[in-house]
């Protein structure tokens, strides 16, 4: 069944691309970073409960840390995990809050 992890730590965060935000904006997807451990139906119900949508489907890519060396031994670089989301029609999430104000637009 998975691991007892709380709504807030199966969701790490967005990911701040060109391409996450191009999905985003053109297909209603959100890119997220999550636990390594967690599954598809933790991370749906954990964005259900915690922004109040509908989510359609769950897609998720494991993504292996890359190796680099340090003098004469190799090291491995942090696994991560990615989400991509995609929410039903009528339901959005604006994760970076709305866009700042001009000083000229304030009255």
């Amino acid at each position: 069944m998975g691991l007892n992890l709380s709504i807030h730590e199966i969701i790490k965060g967005p990911v701040v691309s060109e391409k996450a935000t191009l999905l985003n904006q053109k297909l209603n997807k959100l890119v997220l970073t999550v636990h390594p451990q967690a599954n598809k139906m933790q991370i749906k119900e954990a964005l259900q409960r915690l922004f109040n949508v509908k989510v359609d489907k769950v897609n998720t890519l494991n993504r292996p840390g890359k190796s680099y060396r340090v003098r004469r031994t190799i090291k491995q670089g942090s696994i991560t995990k990615r989400v991509f989301v995609t929410l039903k029609e009528g339901y959005s999430i604006d994760i970076f809050g709305q866009r700042a104000k001009h000083p000229r637009e304030v009255e």
